[in-house]
């Protein structure tokens, strides 16, 4: 069954009129395909990860090496779900052997990626990761993650401290569920 826009109402979840290519931090939350605990398990409040866990953390730190847009802050991986804050930086491009400024005075529309925006990075990131984890265990074509993920853009230092410190919490927080939210 194709796409049919008068039965499949996919809204965006993105801030109208964005543009998620320019520079800032984004705080990032994307979940596995039905809240499974594919990435390790939490034990003494702190993460065990398993060898899926390893490949999503892997692909992470690779997401920057191969994006000279891309700075990575703190992260982790949960058994379920990942958090991680995403620094994007100027997007440069390589055209005729110089570097230039890429264009960004058109925002990504669905079905339209633009190179070097938050959803096509997190989108190459979740492919990479759901590719191997699916050869790791043998499932072709089988979900990771669930559709889509959250993101926020941090406003300023005060809500970058609070959402790290909620990051690096995260594991004492699900051994004990009355920690901290930011």
């Amino acid at each position: 069954m194709g796409f049919d826009p008068k039965r499949h109402h996919r809204r965006s979840i993105r801030l109208k009129g964005y543009d998620y290519s320019q520079p800032g931090a984004y705080f990032l939350t994307i979940c596995t395909y039905r809240s499974v605990d594919l990435f390790g398990r939490v034990k003494k409040g702190r993460v065990v990860k398993s060898q899926h866990g390893k490949i999503a953390a892997d692909e992470w730190i690779r997401t920057a090496k191969m994006r000279t847009n891309v700075e990575l802050d703190v992260y982790v991986v949960m058994p379920n779900h990942f958090h991680g804050i995403m620094v994007l930086t100027e997007n440069h491009v390589e055209i005729g052997g110089r570097t230039r400024r890429a264009q960004t005075d058109e925002s990504e529309r669905f079905g339209k990626p633009r190179c070097g925006s938050l959803p096509t990075i997190v989108r190459a990131f979740k492919a990479a990761v759901t590719k191997r984890v699916n050869r790791h265990r043998g499932t072709p074509g089988f979900p990771v993650w669930q559709r889509n993920y959250y993101e926020h853009i941090v406003r300023d230092d005060d809500e970058l401290d609070a959402i790290r410190k909620y990051i690096t919490e995260n594991p004492v927080c699900a051994y004990n569920p009355q920690g901290v939210r930011w």
